[in-house]
């Protein structure tokens, strides 16, 4: 997996004049700020954070929870070096979330420790991580000192951009991209921050490319993917055995299953750690549906239907198969839809030019494989389509899948819809272990009824577009 390097589409100047250094005060500033996944250039997500209860559980049971620097209100008590704030602002940060509250001062720290936090989408966790990179870099030296592993290109892509966002203010800054490209085959690898996938980078590395000797802090993204599947954990091993000793090992994931957490205490050991209570561990601001289908002919016929019923800003179709993926691309584009499909079989400058086209809006619905189901954040995404229920090796419910699925919508406590396809007992049996696990009600859609499945939907959709969270949602389909 993997991509050439991503260029960033702000320009400095124009960024660098919206800046304001004093910290607002007013209510519309505090509710416009923050962004979390991809930077606002990148046409990312506003952040309306739910108020998740963080717990926290310190590897030193010696430090004081009463301690000014166990949490922090604001990113000025930090003493961040200015360059660092300038950027903050500029990305419209004004005041950390929840889980920046905790895991900045405990990332900070001196000497570094390691961390495993679980955060759920949206609330800030890129940001965590970028800033306590940018906070060790010493750019006097161009020997990669950081090092952040992704799960696929397009996140690699994506956190390069909040990096080089954030940073922009930095002088002399450089991130280099550790993804598949022909271009840089034989290229030396020269800059701060290195970002890339896995198997590019233990190539890397095997060939002496890399420099790793000052490398000062490892971040895994959505650590429990990349630690899980025996390809990447493997690979991830064998680049955190090359790097020194005492790498500051910096682990998240909106989830952590309780055998990937085992192996992520041996990876980061010693970790303090930042986890949420399995129940907030949904996305409340997804309205949740679902269609039963009589066949898997019948479940073309309704997503096509569907589509042509529906206006939508931008949605994302999740398959299993690479050739569900092609039909149903061929079909909607026989309609008159702006489709494209994205899969692993493409090339990656392929890829990078279809979710570029995605982010754009020239291309309106997405249709994947969960090589996108993690971590990619495009703030028109309204719908979630799991036209295939997520599925573990053995076919059991795959609960981990589907919230990271469903959580590229409803990004950043923001209301958004998710609607899965059963067509037979062992999709339907899956989706209701996938609700339990959960404890969500997913709704039916009628088959046969399309003025109800118009008005429901839209309901939610017109929610979105005017911005409002889950609560001011909530409480407006209570008066009706």
């Amino acid at each position: 997996m993997s991509t050439e390097e991503a260029k960033p589409e702000a320009a400095a100047p124009s960024l660098a004049s919206r800046i304001t250094h004093d910290e607002p005060d007013t209510k519309s500033d505090l509710e416009s700020a923050q962004t979390d996944g991809a930077p606002e250039e990148l046409n990312g997500s506003g952040l309306a954070e739910p108020e998740y209860d963080v717990q926290v559980s310190l590897n030193d049971l010696q430090q004081d929870p009463n301690n000014p620097l166990y949490s922090v209100k604001s990113f000025e008590q930090l003493d961040l070096k200015q360059e660092i704030l300038k950027g903050l602002y500029a990305m419209n940060f004004r005041k950390p979330s929840k889980i920046q509250e905790r895991a900045l001062p405990l990332l900070l720290m001196n000497p570094p420790q390691n961390l495993i936090g679980q955060s759920q989408s949206g609330t800030g966790k890129t940001a965590a991580f970028v800033l306590n990179i940018l906070s060790r870099v010493d750019t006097s030296d161009r020997t990669p000192q950081a090092l952040v592993l992704a799960p696929s290109r397009e996140l690699a892509r994506q956190i390069m951009g909040v990096i080089e966002v954030m940073g922009q203010f930095i002088p002399d800054l450089s991130v280099y991209p550790a993804v598949p490209d022909p271009a840089r085959r034989n290229q030396k690898v020269e800059g701060h921050i290195v970002v890339g996938t896995p198997g590019t980078v233990t190539d890397q590395i095997r060939r002496r490319l890399m420099d790793v000797s000052k490398m000062k802090t490892l971040v895994l993204d959505e650590a429990d993917n990349m630690l899980d599947q025996q390809g990447l954990g493997d690979q991830c091993k064998r680049v955190k055995l090359l790097l020194p000793k005492d790498v500051q090992t910096v682990l998240f994931s909106a989830t952590f299953p309780t055998d990937v957490l085992r192996y992520a205490d041996i990876f980061a050991p010693r970790a303090n750690k930042l986890t949420l209570k399995h129940e907030e561990l949904t996305v409340e601001g997804i309205k949740q549906f679902f269609f039963d289908c009589d066949s898997e002919q019948t479940k073309y016929d309704i997503l096509v239907k569907f589509y042509g019923l529906m206006t939508i800003s931008s949605s994302i179709i999740f398959v299993r198969r690479r050739d569900t993926a092609a039909e149903i691309e061929r079909r909607m584009v026989a309609d008159g839809h702006k489709v494209a499909q994205l899969t692993g079989a493409l090339e990656g400058p392929e890829r990078d030019k279809i979710i570029d086209k995605f982010r754009s809006g020239e291309a309106k619905v997405l249709i994947t494989t969960n090589v996108l189901a993690r971590g990619i954040d495009v703030q028109t995404v309204t719908m979630v389509i799991n036209y295939d229920i997520p599925e573990g090796p053995r076919g059991e419910p795959d609960a981990e899948t589907y919230l990271h699925r469903i959580g590229r919508t409803g990004r950043f406590g923001r209301v958004g819809v998710a609607i899965s396809f059963v067509s037979d007992k062992k999709a339907w049996e899956n989706l209701n272990a996938i609700g339990a696990n959960f404890g969500v009600d997913i709704v039916p859609l009628p088959t046969d009824n399309w003025d109800e499945v118009e008005e429901t939907v839209k309901k939610v959709i017109k929610s979105h577009r005017a911005g409002k969270t889950t609560k001011e949602m909530n409480k407006g389909l209570n008066k009706e």
